[in-house]
């Protein structure tokens, strides 16, 4: 799969941009365990052209991690041409227009997916900013705003129209949220259209390499995009890489492994964001990375209370300690607690 000069290889995995997840911490994580393509978080246009801090941060993205795309939301023409253009001045690999957020700050005021209810104004972004920048431009959105309106199929050839080189698209509606079951259906109807030639990307409840491959078989995207699937557990991108080649799920992490990248993890957050914001955006991993293992609930607490780093690191370190008699691989069973 290309997107224009852009080589990803067969049937790459995408990291998905999330906010206040999709970190420069996290995308090194992600790409040890090979995702193929990844993005920062989603960043504001009006707070880009204001020259917001938060903001202007998002831009910095790192040569390890290439390929890398940058995505921009807004409702306003001029801002997210104008957003676009400082994106180009970063030089990722691509820019994405965000056409999917269904969170109700965004979303409520038009953005986001909330732009399903104006869909001319989707279509003249997507125009003024494929003519103003040089790097390919790509998008991601859903099927549509809620049950009584998922025109995706009709809007994926009028995006392409513009210009566009590539469509990721969230199997659920604005209404869903990240409620129910994402609808790959109308996904693979978009794939199968004879007059789309842009890759298509699906996107949504991708939590296994069972469901990788199905997606792929089933209804033939040139890729995938994993999201709330890789949080607390990156590795997924390796588990799936593996049993797409060889029919194969890797064994599970052991518990002295997990411990040792979410150390590695917890590093590369201190470095990027200091002690106070690194330590607090790193405990949403931590409640992940040890999900399932029993008698837990006291080691969560402190590792999501604590404020010295040093002291987060030692908490680590004794889980080895109080599990070093937990079965520690597959064939003994450790897969009943570390389900995906």
């Amino acid at each position: 799969m290309k997107i224009r000069d852009i080589e990803l290889g067969d049937k790459p995995l995408f990291l998905a941009p999330m906010e206040d997840i999709t970190d420069p911490s996290f995308r090194y994580i992600c790409k040890k365990f090979g995702a193929d393509m990844m993005y920062t978080e989603f960043i504001s246009s009006d707070g880009l052209i204001r020259d917001g801090k938060k903001s202007v941060a998002k831009l910095d993205i790192f040569d390890y991690e290439r390929p890398v795309g940058i995505q921009i939301y807004g409702n306003d023409v001029e801002s997210m041409v104008e957003a676009a253009k400082l994106v180009e001045q970063a030089k990722p690999e691509l820019l994405d227009i965000n056409f999917g957020c269904p969170v109700r700050k965004i979303a409520g005021r038009g953005a986001g997916s909330g732009i399903f209810n104006n869909i001319p104004l989707m279509i003249e972004i997507t125009k003024r900013i494929v003519e103003a920048v040089k790097i390919p431009v790509t998008v991601k959105t859903r099927l549509g705003y809620d049950e009584t309106n998922k025109p995706i199929y009709d809007v994926a050839e009028m995006l392409q129209d513009q210009g566009i080189e590539a469509l990721t698209i969230h199997g659920r509606t604005r209404a869903q949220m990240y409620k129910g079951n994402a609808d790959w259906t109308l996904i693979g109807e978009v794939k199968n259209n004879p007059r789309m030639k842009i890759p298509i990307i699906g996107n949504g409840d991708i939590t296994t390499p069972e469901e990788a491959k199905q997606a792929f078989d089933r209804y033939g995207v040139d890729a995938i995009m994993i999201g709330r699937g890789a949080v607390g557990r990156p590795w997924i991108f390796r588990d799936i890489k593996e049993y797409l080649n060889t029919g194969i799920v890797p064994n599970p992490l052991t518990i002295n492994e997990k411990v040792d990248l979410a150390i590695l993890h917890l590093q590369k957050s201190l470095e990027r964001k200091g002690d106070r914001t690194g330590i607090f955006e790193m405990r949403r991993h931590f409640s992940t990375y040890f999900k399932g293992l029993p008698n837990f609930k006291e080691t969560r607490l402190k590792l999501v209370t604590e404020k010295d780093p040093d002291v987060i690191v030692d908490i680590l370190k004794s889980i080895k300690d109080t599990y070093k008699d937990f079965p520690q691989d597959h064939e003994s069973g450790k897969s009943e607690y570390f389900k995906y």
